[in-house]
């Protein structure tokens, strides 16, 4: 989304464990070792956009886990969606996957959750830090985006851009229906029932990765029936897991080749890794799977120390399985756009 004019800004107050300015990626500059990142959950990004009125891959932020909290400097129209973390306005609950009005100079905090690994935040209007390479997103391994292409601090200012129209007006009517409460809720939101399939233990698809038929007949059933965890040493680069041991033959002869998010290597020791958002753009381990797209909202909410499944699929399914996502998100997009219109106007 083109931000033209700073509205207002929004103050760090505590930075919580890794928190960071995310939108949907830096894309169309792999080929120069440039990599995509973006957020880890593509759909809770897009889904948090559409309840205030953003374009779907303007910036929000990224919170891992608990503990962050932000100070609004003039009424926003905010939307917490993903896990790992529930929102409070001034210690009061507050609901997520909804659009919600929040006062001026109310602390928006984040508390422990019983599950999922990162949230996001949307503001109407969007973080309007300087786009570079056409995103605002950090990756922090390269220092770019974002603030200085690092996480935020406590103290940092982020500056906003200005809510689109309908958001304006849904802010507005909220803010009506607030009175002297610090927040007040959209009757409406997202549905249980469309999000993704998250879990604490999930089981995500996969199809066979290009060199899927170097590994032992031993190691493929390994990695086809074992449940692995995912390692504390995992991060926005890749999830390591820990688990059964998997071998192939003349890993040593590989030329680096292309990698996606989602792509599954296996580095000498046997131990898969699963490339995330700020993965490189190139990799020389053998590529035993590629995580179906559908599935990498799920898998970028599983916390260290929990277990994944992987159920292997066909390259037909898999495209049909995203092909209905992206079906189901405009759906739910659309759906959202009505609700909100719907309501400025009663």
């Amino acid at each position: 989304m083109h931000l033209s004019r700073i509205e207002s800004s929004a103050y760090v107050e505590k930075p919580g464990l890794f928190t960071t300015v995310q939108d949907g990626g830096r894309s169309g500059h792999q080929r120069i070792g440039v990599p995509v990142g973006g957020a880890m959950d593509g759909f809770a990004l897009r889904a948090a956009n559409a309840l205030v009125g953003n374009d779907p891959h303007a910036a929000a932020l990224e919170l891992t886990l608990a503990g962050f909290a932000l100070r609004l400097a003039a009424d926003a129209l905010v939307a917490v969606t993903g896990g790992g973390s529930a929102p409070t306005v001034d210690g009061c609950p507050l609901p997520a996957w909804r659009a919600v009005f929040v006062r001026r100079g109310a602390v928006l905090a984040f508390a422990p959750a019983a599950s999922g690994c990162r949230a996001c935040l949307a503001i109407a209007g969007g973080i309007a830090v300087p786009a570079v390479l056409g995103s605002r997103g950090t990756h922090v391994p390269s220092r770019l985006g974002g603030l200085d292409g690092r996480p935020l601090r406590a103290g940092d200012a982020l500056p906003l851009g200005a809510p689109g129209p309908a958001a304006a007006a849904l802010l507005a009517k909220l803010r009506g229906q607030a009175g002297d409460a610090p927040w007040a809720a959209a009757s409406w939101g997202v549905s249980p029932y469309a999000l993704p399939a998250y879990g604490e233990h999930p089981v995500v698809r996969v199809t066979p990765g290009p060199e899927y038929e170097r590994f032992t007949p031993d190691s493929l059933r390994l990695f086809r029936e074992s449940a692995f965890i995912v390692s504390p040493r995992s991060d926005r680069m890749g999830y390591r897991l820990d688990g059964p041991r998997l071998e192939s033959a003349g890993a040593g002869s590989l030329l680096s080749e292309p990698v996606a998010a989602g792509t599954i290597q296996v580095p000498p020791d046997g131990a898969p890794v699963v490339l995330m958002a700020d993965r490189q753009t190139t990799g020389g381990y053998p590529r035993i799977a590629q995580v179906s797209a559908a599935d990498l909202p799920v898998l970028a909410q599983v916390r260290p120390g929990s277990q994944v499944r992987f159920a292997l699929i066909g390259y037909g399914d898999s495209q049909q399985l995203m092909l209905a996502g992206r079906l189901e998100e405009m759906r739910l997009r659309a759906g959202i756009g009505m609700r909100m219109r719907e309501e400025t106007h009663r």
